[in-house]
């Protein structure tokens, strides 16, 4: 985007006119670049004003088409989108919002395996997955490279916001485990405006970061309750890192000598995620001894199911453990 343009400063001049922003904070997030994964509920309201505030380039991740009982919340779209793909719809949406940035549609599933090709280039990565799995990848992408993550969760009259990794503690030193329960939006419920604020606090966080403002939003979490209308918080600067975490892989991450494991039941799920794989039952888990050599990786569907018998493995002072999911985003 030329900065120079009569039209681009007009665009922005109530954003510019900010002293914490000026021209100069305008030319960082125009040179930004922010990938987005999801264009669901928390996904549409972010990268609506990531556009609108003049991020110079966004990626959207996400493998799913619009359906009817998306439109209460996710806020891209119209009931002409149904059936189009939520990448490609949210693009084309946002690229009348405002015509200077450039966006790439990613139309397929974030996973360990991909996640290095689909986040080349860019400096903030906003989580806004339905998928707790997602989010765990996501985190350990980021604090691997140095690079700011913006995580959200909503769910019911619920949800929390915050940064996370850079040099900012990652989202594992927040939430060492995932939640007890697998719920999402379509078995647990949720309210369309809810989805809005942490889509747009989302955005906020994330140009925070690219302007460089203070106090940095990493290391901070803003937890919103609808249902009490109450707004809370906390700072998480000095959260440790946990001492063993599991990652999640890919299939194609397999090593040679690695047990892939999984837990699904045949009536669940009649084929298997690799040719390696082998079901095993609850019983069959409670006898596994440690490997000879290699990894136990162990898979269900989410990866929750995974998680809780890597616990269990862990527990039993069996090490080396690694998680794969069915579903990504």
């Amino acid at each position: 985007m030329d900065q120079g343009d009569p039209l681009i400063s007009e665009r922005f001049a109530r954003q510019i006119c900010l002293p914490p922003v000026g021209e100069a904070g305008q030319n960082r997030l125009a040179a930004a670049q922010v990938l987005v994964v999801g264009a669901g509920g928390l996904g549409c309201p972010a990268l609506q004003y990531l556009a609108a505030g003049g991020v110079g380039r966004l990626g959207i991740v996400d493998p799913d088409a619009v359906s009817l009982s998306n439109l209460h919340r996710q806020s891209l779209f119209s009931g002409d989108d149904i059936g189009a793909r939520k990448a490609d719809a949210a693009r084309a949406r946002l690229q009348r919002v405002n015509p200077g940035v450039t966006i790439d549609a990613f139309c397929e599933r974030l996973t360990p395996a991909n996640v290095s090709r689909l986040a080349a280039g860019a400096q903030v990565i906003i989580d806004a997955a339905d998928s707790f799995a997602v989010s765990y990848i996501l985190s350990d992408f980021c604090k691997a490279q140095g690079r700011a993550l913006i995580s959200a969760s909503a769910l019911g009259l619920t949800g929390y916001a915050g940064g996370f990794c850079g040099p900012a503690p990652s989202l594992r030193a927040v939430f060492p485990t995932p939640p007890a329960m697998a719920a999402t939006c379509e078995t647990a419920g949720i309210m369309g405006p809810i989805t809005g604020v942490l889509g747009a606090l989302q955005a906020q966080l994330a140009m925070a970061h690219i302007l460089g403002l203070k106090p940095s939003p990493l290391g901070r979490l803003v937890r919103v309750d609808m249902g009490q209308f109450q707004f809370g918080g906390f700072s998480f600067q000095n959260a440790p890192e946990p001492a063993a975490p599991m990652p999640f892989i890919a299939p194609s991450q397999l090593d040679p000598e690695d047990q892939l494991l999984d837990l699904r039941g045949a009536g669940e799920a009649p084929r298997l995620l690799a040719p390696e794989a082998r079901r095993i039952t609850p019983q069959g888990l409670a006898r596994l001894g440690p490997p000879q050599r290699g990894r136990i990786v162990l898979c269900c569907k989410t990866g929750l199911r995974a998680w809780r018998a890597g616990e269990d493995l862990l527990r039993r002072g069996i090490r080396d453990i690694a998680l794969m999911a069915e579903v990504a985003v």
